[in-house]
Parts: C-alpha cells; sequence; structure tokens
C-alpha cells in the first residue's frame, strides 16, 4: 500500500478533516491533498508532522500489516 493512502486511510478513519490535519500538522491541506492523491512526494520532516498531527508513528504509514490506531 502506498504511503498516501495510508495518510488517507489514517486520517478518515480517526474522523479528522485535510483542514485539522493542515492546522495539527503544519504543513498547508494542499501539500496534504497532493501527498493523499498521489500527486507529491512527502519530505520525511513532512510525513514526521503528519504522523505526530495523526498520533502514530511514522513508521505506521509505511507499513500496511500493523494496527496503527492508538485506544
Amino acid at each position: 500500500m502506498k504511503t498516501y493512502i495510508h495518510i488517507y486511510k489514517i486520517r478518515t478513519e480517526k474522523k479528522i478533516s485535510l483542514r485539522q490535519l493542515a492546522y495539527k500538522s503544519g504543513v498547508g491541506k494542499t501539500t496534504i491533498n497532493n501527498i493523499e492523491n498521489g500527486t507529491k512526494s512527502p519530505t520525511l520532516d513532512t510525513l514526521c508532522r503528519i504522523a505526530q498531527a495523526l498520533d502514530v508513528d511514522v513508521k505506521m504509514l509505511f507499513d500496511c500489516c500493523n494496527d496503527y490506531i492508538h485506544e
């Protein structure tokens, strides 16, 4: 599974809007949207900021086999 699919899946399962994720991560809404659509490749720094805002370890954005939602 591609990184951008993980970001979208985690974000929507946690019921976080694109606007909320942008605010919490400090990453632009358009940038996140482009990452989720697979039209932009994120830097490691951007991935770390998004992961922190989603409350997941950054490696969870790459590994489709792990349970990534913290209860």
